[in-house]
């Protein structure tokens, strides 16, 4: 599944950033330790601006930018052949990953969050959506053939797996493997619909934390509360 499927699949912007959110809360809870977690989600990364963003540990990341303008996405897939890194590349993004990105979102393309020590773009995939589009765009690109999985060339694949497949079930099964723990499914199926948590939720994802010490966190992603 390359970087077009998944523009097929995302949902439009507003229950992207819903999902995001819920994503986010539910690794808060699973992994109190901030520098464990997989998902989060910062409600106030700048002003006017949210980022939804995952990083593995190993390399792969994305980020979600919600602003005015629409929704930026970029995606790193360490290991694809169309890393700036990669032995088929320049030193550069891949052709086409960011050539038509319109000027509303050109300056997340140089946003050192975003970028190496040497300005260049870490970026494999990338999507976006303004205001009045009626569907998610991507560049025009000629992927490569070589690699273990041609078809999941950019990573897009794995690196938005849950985002195409927005299911309690999904997650229940990549947290349990992710976290070698056992995820409650109810519990799932009610973060993921941004209901207000309750202590006995909160325990029964996680009994080592409880409501009162995912405040902070419940602040910053911009979960609801009752």
């Amino acid at each position: 599944m390359t970087v077009y499927d998944v523009a097929r699949k995302l949902p439009e912007t507003d229950l992207l950033r819903d999902h995001c959110r819920g994503l986010a809360m539910l690794d808060a809870v699973l992994s109190p330790d901030w520098d464990g977690r997989y998902y989060s989600f910062d409600s106030r990364w700048s002003e006017g601006e949210e980022m939804a963003s995952m990083r593995n540990g190993q390399g792969d990341e994305y980020s979600l930018v919600f602003s005015a303008a629409g929704v930026y996405i970029r995606g790193f897939s360490h290991e694809s052949l169309m890393s700036p890194y990669g032995p088929l590349a320049d030193g550069s993004p891949w052709p086409g990953v960011l050539d038509s990105v319109p000027e509303a979102f050109r300056a997340y393309v140089e946003e050192p969050a975003f970028t190496d020590e040497g300005g260049v773009p870490v970026v494999t995939a990338c999507l976006w959506r303004e205001p009045a589009d009626t569907a998610w765009r991507t560049g025009a690109i000629d992927f490569p053939e070589e690699g273990d999985d041609p078809e999941d060339a950019d990573g897009a694949g794995y690196l938005f797996e849950l985002l195409v497949d927005r299911s309690a079930e999904a997650y229940q099964e990549w947290a349990e493997d992710y976290y070698e723990t056992t995820v409650d499914l109810a519990a799932v199926r009610h973060v993921l619909a941004l209901r207000p948590l309750t202590d006995s939720l909160v325990t029964a994802l996680n009994p080592d934390t409880d409501l009162a010490a995912r405040a902070d966190d419940i602040a910053e992603i911009g979960y609801p509360t009752a």
